[in-house]
């Protein structure tokens, strides 16, 4: 079984997330799901609380036997994926929008530490889902249960009470 990373600020973690976790995990891979800080993005829940929820969705799958959830060290991927021994990072892409953003990453990994992204198409009918739209529409009023797990949404109304 070789190991994988799942990176992302997962603010909050989607059924989108957890979809391609599933499928990560379908191939044979062992995931880390890598919870990180996104300075370019303003957050809703802080790292400890996205790791707690994502590690409470994958105790309700039948994920968390080959899913392992950390926080990601400011630093680079790469490193974090040598320390792990890790061959590769998992990505999704929506559209061809989120190619053009990912593959200079991908490029930039393989070259510094021979570390490749394997790119798995998002499920079409997950592909309108994103964390930041989630953020948006849930701080609207919106409601946004059916696309997050349970403990996601838990911790997302916790947030907004407390803000």
């Amino acid at each position: 079984m070789s190991t994988v990373v799942l990176p992302g600020s997962f603010d909050p973690f989607t059924l989108g997330h957890l979809d391609l976790t599933r499928r990560a995990a379908a191939l044979g891979h062992q995931v880390i799901i890598a919870v990180s800080h996104n300075p370019s993005k303003k957050g809703t829940l802080d790292l400890e609380t996205r790791k707690g929820a994502i590690t409470r969705t994958l105790e309700e799958t039948d994920l968390s036997q080959n899913v392992e959830v950390r926080t990601l060290p400011r630093g680079l991927l790469v490193d974090f994926c040598r320390e792990l021994g890790a061959g590769a990072v998992v990505r999704g892409l929506r559209s061809q929008l989120d190619l053009a953003y990912e593959e200079p990453m991908a490029r930039m990994n393989h070259h510094l530490a021979g570390v490749d992204t394997l790119f798995l198409l998002t499920d079409a009918s997950l592909s309108h889902i994103s964390s930041s739209l989630v953020r948006e529409v849930h701080a609207l009023g919106g409601d946004v249960s059916d696309m997050l797990p349970t403990p996601s949404m838990d911790a997302l109304r916790t947030a907004s009470a407390v803000s």
